[in-house]
C-alpha cells in the first residue's frame, strides 16, 4: 500500500472515530487508531471550520449569546458529544472514586452522577459565554485553534501514558501505541494550524493547551497508573475551554 493511500486510510479513520461525518467504509487494523492520532489536529481544523462557517452565516442575524448556542449545538452534534461523555464520566470516575479500582469500575459505569453532570453542565456554559463574549471577528480563528488545540491533547497523553486498564478499550488502542514519529507530526500540524489562525496570539492557547495536558496527565497517572479513553475527553474538553478563555482575556487586555 502507498504512503498516501495509508495517510488517506489513517485520516478517515480518524475522522470516523472523532465525529459523526459518514466516510466511506475502510480496512481496520490493530494499529488503526494509533497511527490516525497524527490526524486528530486536522479533524479539529475540519470541525472548527464548519463551525466558523455557521458562524459567519448566522452571526449577523441574532444575538451574540443565541450565536453562542447554536454553535455549541453544532459542536456537540456533530462529535455525538464524544467528549462530552468522556469529561462527565472522568470527573464522576475521579470524583466519587476514592482508589484506583473505584474510579476505574465508575469510568466504565454508563450512568452519570452528580460530579458528571456538575461537570457537564459547566463546561456547556463555560463554552457559550466564552464563545458569545469573544469579538464577532475573532470568533473564527478561535473556533479552529481552540478545536485544533483540543484533539492535539491526546497525542502527548497516549504517547506518554501507559493504558489504565489491561482489558480491550479505546484508551488501550491509543495509550502508549502512538509513535514518536505520530506524535511529532501531529504536534508539526498543530502548531502550523494554530499559528495560522492566531498568529501571535497563538502564543497563550498553546502553552495553555501544554500545561493543561501535563497537569491533567499526572494526575490521571498518579490516581489510576495510566489513562482511559474517558481522559483523553475530558482534557479535550478542559483544552477548549483553556483556548476560548485565552482569547477573551487576551482581547479584553488589549481593548482595555
Amino acid at each position: 500500500m502507498s504512503s498516501l493511500r495509508q495517510a488517506w486510510l489513517d485520516l478517515l479513520a480518524a475522522v470516523q472515530f472523532l465525529t459523526r461525518i459518514p466516510v466511506p467504509p475502510i480496512p481496520y487494523a490493530d494499529d488503526t487508531l494509533a497511527r490516525s492520532v497524527k490526524f486528530f489536529p486536522i479533524v479539529g481544523l475540519f470541525v472548527g471550520a464548519l463551525a466558523a462557517v455557521l458562524n459567519f452565516l448566522i452571526a449577523p442575524h441574532l444575538p451574540r449569546l443565541i450565536t453562542a448556542v447554536i454553535l455549541v449545538i453544532f459542536l456537540v452534534s456533530i462529535t455525538g458529544c464524544f467528549h462530552e461523555d468522556g469529561l462527565a464520566d472522568t470527573f464522576d470516575g475521579f470524583g466519587g472514586g476514592w482508589n484506583r479500582d473505584q474510579i476505574l469500575i465508575i469510568l466504565k459505569d454508563s450512568r452519570i452522577g452528580s460530579y458528571g453532570g456538575a461537570a457537564l453542565t459547566l463546561s456547556l456554559v463555560a463554552r457559550v459565554i466564552l464563545i458569545a463574549s469573544l469579538p464577532v471577528a475573532e470568533v473564527a480563528r478561535y473556533l479552529v485553534a481552540a478545536h485544533v488545540l483540543c484533539r492535539w491533547t491526546t497525542l502527548p497523553l497516549s504517547y506518554f501514558l501507559a493504558p489504565a486498564r489491561t482489558e480491550q478499550s479505546q484508551g488501550a488502542r491509543l495509550a502508549k501505541l502512538t509513535s514518536r514519529v505520530t506524535f511529532l507530526i501531529g504536534t508539526a500540524l498543530t502548531l502550523t494550524i494554530v499559528i495560522a489562525a492566531l498568529g501571535i496570539h497563538a502564543i497563550a492557547p498553546v502553552v495553555l493547551a501544554i500545561l493543561i495536558t501535563y497537569a491533567s496527565g499526572l494526575y490521571y497517572n498518579s490516581r489510576i497508573q495510566g489513562v482511559t479513553g474517558d481522559c483523553f475527553g475530558a482534557t479535550n474538553q478542559l483544552t477548549e475551554i483553556l483556548v476560548y478563555l485565552a482569547g477573551v482575556w487576551m482581547i479584553g487586555a488589549t481593548h482595555a
